[in-house]
């Protein structure tokens, strides 16, 4: 088998990846975009291409967006790989991908990481029952099948759940409840920073419209929430809460948690590229140049992979950072078209500073109780993290390997923060001294027999154009 060599593989089809594929097969460069889904758009556009007028309608304007983003990718001449996962990326940037039950190699000059976000871990008690999902998860649903949980109670905060939240009551199918965690002073904290966000006045806008939209519809709404704990016996059956001095039951058995969203390190981390702790978005991101490009030379990361900035920002920058690929191998790019698209960048992240601020993680899922488990696979408890840390374990691969956290299907991706900031609180250091997970191939899980068949010969290139 031979590797097929390419300029620039992009690893996502999400708005990053589509736009940085189409930009940089316009520039001249042979692209192929890999990705797990059967058609592009990533997780924020998932089936953009097959959605239904009336479930398009319920979605709304910032869905329809991803169209344009679609359509302009499928006319580029940048190959599209679907159902295809990289389980491995070698130091000389070979990737290894599984596809329809086959690995293949594919040779790339550079490397693109469009792979997204993940949702942040909301560990509390009852959170691993059935019926318990994410806000994200619930949204999936909507989008790809137009199935809206009915009685489905909204916990946490961020701009997804309201939007999920809106998208419901469009749909008319609103939520039991919503439940907002976010702690009270920090309306007033982030007040500081709405000068700059109103640069970006529409995201603002935006999200009066969902949150009246909601209380219009009669939902009923709970502020400052606290002591958030899922009851159930054997399955969820109600949120519990304090809210307003008050103790509150919602029964329910569909239960939607959801406490933002960060970046996607697995690509990042794999390669050993250098990340730093960002205080803002209380989460690691992978420290990058002007140029996108990552410490490992070729890689680069474009999208929420990058640092959490939203759709709009994300196809900005992965049309950026393609033109400063496409630069890097020789092709001749107009600097007023990176400056306008920096521009532009900037614009649309003014309202970040408002957002971060306001909708940081509530101080009990960054410290939750020693009974609750952090670590779904392996059913660790935070407690038994605690004690692995006082007995001497100095960080997250250490606890890994007398523990097994992150050593599960999920391979780190729903534990690895709340286990990273459990052992940096009960250490009395800061998260980025603490560090993350070492992340170790494969990515995903593959079958020993796909692997036994797997003869790559990477001498013998084979370059697609």
């Amino acid at each position: 088998m031979s590797a097929v060599s390419v300029d620039l593989a992009v690893i996502g089809a999400g708005p990053a990846g589509m736009a940085a594929a189409t930009e940089a097969a316009k520039a001249g460069l042979s692209v192929v975009v890999l990705d797990e889904q059967p058609r592009p758009g990533g997780q924020i556009y998932r089936g953009i291409e097959t959605v239904t007028p009336k479930r398009e309608a319920i979605l709304g304007a910032d869905y329809s967006a991803g169209r344009s983003l679609a359509e302009a990718f499928r006319a580029s001449s940048a190959a599209y790989r679907a159902g295809a996962s990289v389980w491995n990326i070698g130091t000389d940037l070979m990737i290894d991908v599984s596809q329809e039950g086959t690995s293949s190699q594919i040779r790339p000059r550079a490397i693109l990481s469009a792979t997204g976000a993940l949702e942040r871990p909301m560990p509390m008690r009852g959170w691993t029952l059935p019926g318990v999902t994410t806000i994200g998860a619930l949204q999936i649903l909507l989008k790809s099948a137009g199935v809206v949980q009915p009685d489905a109670v909204l916990a946490g905060s961020g701009p997804l759940l309201w939007l999920l939240a809106q998208q419901m009551v469009a749909a008319g199918c609103p939520p039991k409840a919503v439940v907002e965690n976010i702690p009270k002073g920090r309306m007033l904290s982030a007040a500081k920073h709405l000068p700059k966000a109103l640069k970006a006045r529409t995201y603002l806008t935006k999200g009066l419209r969902l949150m009246q939209a909601v209380r219009a519809a009669g939902v009923p709404i709970y502020r400052h929430a606290q002591d958030l704990a899922i009851m159930g016996s054997g399955a969820a059956e109600a949120l519990e809460f304090t809210s307003g001095g008050k103790s509150h039951r919602i029964d329910s058995g569909t239960i939607a948690l959801h406490q933002g969203v960060v970046p996607n390190q697995q690509i990042t981390r794999l390669l050993r590229a250098a990340h730093h702790w960002d205080a803002s978005q209380h989460c690691f991101r992978p420290t990058l140049d002007a140029a996108g490009q990552t410490s490992v030379a070729g890689l680069y990361v474009a999208g929420d992979g990058a640092g959490i900035a939203g759709a709009a920002s994300a196809a900005l920058q992965g049309r950026l950072v393609a033109l400063e690929i496409a630069r890097s191998l020789g092709r001749e790019v107009k600097g007023g078209r990176l400056t306008r698209l920096r521009a532009a960048l900037e614009r649309d992240g003014a309202v970040r500073p408002l957002l971060e601020t306001l909708y940081a993680p509530a101080p009990e899922v960054l410290a939750p109780a020693d009974d609750v488990l952090l670590c779904r696979c392996e059913e660790v408890t935070a407690g038994s993290v605690r004690e692995t840390v006082r007995l001497g374990a100095p960080g997250p691969n250490q606890v890994k390997s007398l523990l097994r956290t992150g050593m599960g299907p999920c391979q780190g991706r729903i534990c690895g923060l709340a286990v990273a900031g459990v052992i940096a609180a009960t250490k009395g250091e800061s998260p980025s001294v603490t560090d993350y997970y070492r992340i170790r191939p494969p990515l995903k899980p593959l079958q020993l027999s796909e692997l036994a068949g797997f003869a790559p010969e990477p001498d013998t290139p084979e370059v697609v154009r």
